[in-house]
């Protein structure tokens, strides 16, 4: 669940800490206060796309830190082992701040992360149902996406979905050779010339290395055969060696006199050392190295070879391995383009295994649409919709990456009247309350261990108030819930409740958040109540709200 929220500089809020308790809670006050921007700053550090108007004015950045506790599902443990981010205490600290010029940065415990983690992360923390979210309900992707998570079907979906891509690809393949015959085949033969020409070449990377040294080894011979030499002589006959030893004996004797000495004589020692060593193998050198045309005019003539080859491909020798499985690789594709029973028979078992999984997720889908329909049904016989009904409806369809069938929410407010499409029968009202049953019964379907809903109660009011405040505090007994309402009915179900309201401070307005118990609870669900004037009847209203309510 969502425990802290701190936010700096953030639209018309300067600073604010906020502690934040299980439950359902509601966010209320007046409109242009600030509850949206409270659900605005959770929702830019759960990933959401940034721009430079977020910064308070005057201010470098914003600055938006949210503490969670860690699922206890294990999926998302297991994510971040993946992503290697630390989460040993159980607690997650997402961080994301936004510069005056719109750039922005994010940290999870600490750790940089792209807004891709940032975001993936917050589909296990937090369900934002945004102030419109019963809109989107009208479209049939949305429908279908709800109906898959409903049934537990969003893993077969995407199995369903890769079977599609598999099949396609090679219905593809098989098009694309009965149209381009000819064309496949004069390719196959080119590359097939180019492969041959390549393996014959028998290029080695190691080996192209180890004949480069050789040839400017070779090439160069007689070069390091007069230079070796000339410095022999110089050690040898020039006496240079023998001046070592010289001196390390004069210093010797002397050193019997003075123990001073003894470092430089020691200096003078290892010189000589060194110098003998050194002509032992310059003198190994010398003996080994070789003036070979043979060999040398055999290397020119192979790095010729490669040059010629790396040439003709436009590319360098080290490149010419790669070149040549990329090669093989189309060739393999080629040749299995020129056996059409093959490509047949591979398009075929591709569709038959779209056609088990589809099968699988249709039956999943039945029931699951059976179960949600009733359940949705039910909600709207208190929702002030009695004999209406719903229906998640299937309707068989060409095959296609998301299945067999398409999924219609089909609704009527009214007994006896026909079910319709959602888009074309529901008014705004209706659309509202079936929009808020809908979204309530597929949150139960989520592991998300936090629920926000930002007005998604416009719309109705009076009775049907009551009951929406009452299907929120049932979700809040297993989850928590948080609420951005204008209703004191919604209100008053809440297990706690904070009042946003702005306040003008050296000239500047902004955004305040006060939790509110007692009497400071009962003046704002009678301002819910009574708007500008609040009597005491009214006030008195609100208290028996509070204490009577059935959530």
């Amino acid at each position: 669940m969502l425990r802290c929220l701190s936010i700096r500089d953030f639209v018309i809020v300067d600073r604010l800490e906020l502690d934040f308790a299980a439950g359902f809670g509601a966010l209320t006050g007046e409109t242009g206060a600030g509850k949206s921007i409270l659900l605005g700053a959770l929702s830019l550090a759960l990933g959401e796309r940034a721009d430079a108007g977020v910064v308070r004015m005057g201010c470098e950045k914003a600055d938006i830190t949210a503490e969670f506790d860690l699922p206890p599902d294990g999926e998302l443990a297991v994510w971040l082992a993946g992503q290697e981010l630390d989460f040993s205490d159980d607690t997650l600290i997402l961080r994301r701040v936004v510069d005056a010029a719109g750039r922005s940065k994010a940290w999870m415990n600490g750790t940089p992360v792209t807004l891709v983690q940032l975001r993936a992360v917050g589909q296990w923390l937090a369900d934002i149902h945004g102030q419109h979210a019963h809109h989107a309900l009208l479209r049939a992707e949305i429908q279908r996406q709800l109906l898959d998570t409903h049934a537990g079907a969003v893993p077969l979906a995407s199995e369903v979905a890769a079977c599609w891509r598999e099949w396609q690809r090679l219905v593809g393949l098989r098009q694309a050779a009965e149209r381009d015959t000819a064309a496949f085949a004069h390719e196959r033969e080119l590359l097939g010339w180019q492969v041959r020409e390549l393996e014959e070449l028998a290029f080695d990377p190691g080996e192209w290395g180890e004949i480069n040294v050789e040839h400017g080894r070779l090439a160069h011979a007689a070069d390091l055969l007069s230079g070796v030499g000339e410095v022999l002589d110089s050690l040898e006959e020039g006496g240079q060696r023998s001046a070592l030893g010289h001196c390390a004996s004069r210093l010797s004797a002397l050193e019997a006199i003075d123990p001073a000495l003894a470092g430089a004589r020691e200096l003078i020692d290892a010189a000589a050392i060194q110098a003998d060593e050194a002509l032992h193998l310059l003198r190994r050198y010398r003996d080994r190295l070789d003036l070979d045309p043979e060999r040398l005019a055999g290397i020119e003539q192979r790095i010729g070879a490669v040059m010629d080859v790396a040439r003709k491909y436009r590319t360098v020798p080290e490149n010419l391995p790669a070149l040549a499985a990329e090669w093989r690789a189309r060739l393999d594709t080629l040749e299995a383009s020129a056996d059409p029973e093959r490509l047949a028979a591979a398009e075929g078992e591709a569709r038959t295994a779209f056609d088990a999984a589809a099968g699988r997720l249709s039956v999943v889908r039945r029931d699951a649409a059976a179960a949600l329909s009733l359940a949705i049904t039910e909600t709207m016989q208190s929702l002030a919709m009695a004999g209406g009904k719903f229906e998640a409806a299937l309707f068989a369809c060409e095959a296609s990456v998301h299945g067999v069938e398409n999924v219609e929410f089909q609704v009527t407010a009214n007994p006896g009247q026909p079910l319709r499409s959602l888009a074309k029968v529901a008014s705004g009202g209706e659309l509202s309350r079936v929009g808020l049953a809908i979204q309530v019964m597929t949150s139960r379907d989520s592991a998300t261990p936090t629920l926000i809903f930002d007005e998604v109660d416009v719309g109705i009011g009076g009775r049907v108030a009551e009951i929406v405040g009452q299907l929120l505090h049932r979700l809040g007994r297993d989850r928590q819930v948080l609420c951005v309402t204008h209703l004191p009915q919604v209100a008053a179900c809440a297990d706690w409740q904070w009042q946003i309201a702005k306040e003008t401070r050296d000239g500047q307005t902004l955004s305040v958040v006060m939790p509110l118990e007692g009497a400071a609870r009962v003046e704002e669900i009678a301002r819910m109540l009574g708007g500008v004037n609040i009597t005491d009847t009214t006030r008195q209203h609100a208290a028996e709200m509070l204490a009577g309510k059935t959530c």
